[in-house]
């Protein structure tokens, strides 16, 4: 490359700073002579609004795309999520780097936290947020929560929470990151970004260059992370197939994976709402073909009509469910199919482990007050870890709860030699518990049974789609019921696609994860 030095354009926050001065010290790496140049934006200026009260799209980059085609600096580096998914002609994306941990980061001060409740915080809490996208997940699965705005940039917002201005606060946990920002102080959650969908391209950076720089181009290659490019542009063009900035409340998230065969397959979780205070849709949607994948995602949401939905099992208090369906113009039906009964917990031999594969196993043992000082708790899934949350307990292993077996490796290759009681239902196929190899190490304990309902009044001819979530459901349903070459099944799980197969019914769709949020995306999604 010629003599020339490059121009670097930057915002001058210290997270943009951190950006720019690790593109800097790449550029070294690779030989490259660079200097830095501060330029304040739109979004820099304005602090007294939210992000959906400012006008037009890209308040955090148009300022410095500008100096890019005046050619008063060379290369611009950008948070990806904050640029508009149409480049100003003339400029164009020569690399992006690789992508920091895209999961959100909720900041708690400790005298608002609730261990038992969802995310660790306190009921009625006051959240600072000007995000629209985090406040539409935030309230839909909290809606006992307050939101108000946060401005500023991530030391500021910091500050903020440290002067008790709000109990808690959400921001992207890679800004905190990079910036190695000490939160000993606070209480910190991090949140799921498979089930709180993080923006398009959260987590990386874009070098943004004039089209026309050939040279700068071919010299910034090494920089660039293929893979990443190739998931983020899925997450940036459903964004731009829905003609929106970063302050659309739309969460995407891309990963690629592999199937059981080996095949490389493409994972999409899609969060979209139509403003920040209402319920958002959620999708799940796997491809083994990138191309086209995007449209066919934006297609399926904008056609979404709600239908009818029965759920073999009883409505539960605040149901994740059944509010986000109804949102969204569905209509809901939940009645189980069979009972639970408690069953006395006999002497057991005390273990270092317990280890729960349903939430019915989590408050059958937790209500008859077991001693469980010094254990430790695994939990099948997402949804049976909450459960135990609500107990006052964490799980310290939480697996896959749509792949059981490979989940019972896992915790077999953590607990080694250590002893573990399984409190189960009674005929529990126990399919963890062969997954250790020391069967002497392993305690089965039945804490409850189920038993059928007779005479279910059911509103089975008026629902489209049937959701079971158990094969003792099944089997309930298929005494006095039959399914309708019109209605669609959704499964919960292997075990219970079987049960509904065996009466010639095959399931249309199994949910991706064995909890409230799956259920929805299969739903959304069928």
């Amino acid at each position: 490359m010629t003599n020339r030095k490059i121009i670097i354009g930057s915002r001058g926050s210290d997270l943009a700073l951190w950006q720019a001065n690790f593109v800097l010290a790449e550029l070294k790496k690779l030989k490259i002579d660079a200097e830095l140049k501060i330029i304040k934006t739109q979004g820099d200026q304005i602090q007294n609004l939210s992000f959906d009260k400012l006008e037009g799209k890209g308040f955090f980059t148009k300022e410095i795309e500008d100096a890019l085609l005046k050619k008063d600096i060379d290369l611009a580096v950008h948070s990806h999520k904050d640029l508009p998914t149409e480049s100003p002609e003339g400029l164009m994306i020569a690399a992006v780097s690789e992508r920091e941990d895209p999961s959100e980061l909720l900041l708690i001060n400790k005298n608002a936290v609730d261990e038992k409740q969802k995310f660790s915080l306190k009921q009625n809490a006051l959240v600072g947020t000007s995000s629209a996208r985090r406040k539409s997940q935030l309230l839909a699965w909290r809606n006992d929560l307050k939101i108000e705005d946060l401005r500023g940039n991530v030391p500021t917002r910091i500050q903020k929470l440290r002067d008790k201005k709000y109990d808690a606060i959400l921001i992207a946990n890679a800004g905190v990151s990079r910036l190695e920002i000490d939160l000993s102080e606070f209480y910190c959650e991090k949140l799921d970004v498979k089930e709180f969908i993080a923006a398009p391209a959260q987590g990386v950076l874009a070098l943004q260059i004039r089209e026309s720089d050939k040279e700068l181009f071919e010299k910034l290659q090494p920089l660039n992370h293929k893979e990443v490019a190739e998931t983020i542009g899925v997450e940036r063009k459903i964004l731009n197939l829905f003609d929106g900035g970063c302050q659309l409340p739309l969460g995407v998230y891309c990963e690629k994976d592999e199937n059981q065969n080996g095949e490389t397959i493409f994972k999409v979780r899609v969060a979209k709402a139509e403003n920040a205070n209402s319920f958002p849709k959620y999708f799940y949607f796997e491809s083994k073909k990138i191309d086209g994948l995007a449209e066919k995602i934006v297609e399926k949401i904008k056609n979404i009509k709600g239908n009818s939905v029965f759920i073999s099992r009883d409505e539960k208090k605040n149901d994740f469910f059944k509010r986000c369906l109804e949102a969204n113009g569905y209509k809901v039906f939940a009645q189980s199919l069979i009972a639970i009964k408690q069953i006395p917990i006999r002497k057991y031999k005390k273990c270092d482990w317990i280890f729960f594969s349903s939430k019915n196993a989590v408050q059958h043992f937790f209500e008859q007050k077991p001693d469980v000082e010094g254990v430790k708790f695994g939990a099948v899934g997402k949804s049976t870890a909450e459960e135990i949350r609500k107990f006052g307990k964490r799980a310290e292993f939480i697996g896959n709860s749509d792949d059981t077996r490979m989940t019972g490796k896992k915790f077999s290759a953590l607990v080694g030699n250590k002893t573990v009681l399984f409190p189960q239902a009674k005929e529990s196929m126990k399919t963890i518990q062969f997954q250790l190899p020391r069967k002497e190490n392993v305690v089965d304990l039945i804490v409850y049974e189920t038993l059928k309902i007779k005479n279910c009044q059911l509103p089975i001819a008026d629902c489209q789609l049937l959701i079971f979530t158990s094969p003792s459901n099944v089997e309930t349903f298929f005494e006095k019921n039959k399914i309708s070459a019109e209605q669609k099944v959704i499964a919960m799980g292997d075990a219970t696609a079987n049960a509904v197969k065996k009466h010639g019914v095959k399931a249309n769709k199994q949910p991706a994860s064995f909890d409230d949020l799956g259920l929805v995306q299969a739903v959304m999604s069928i």
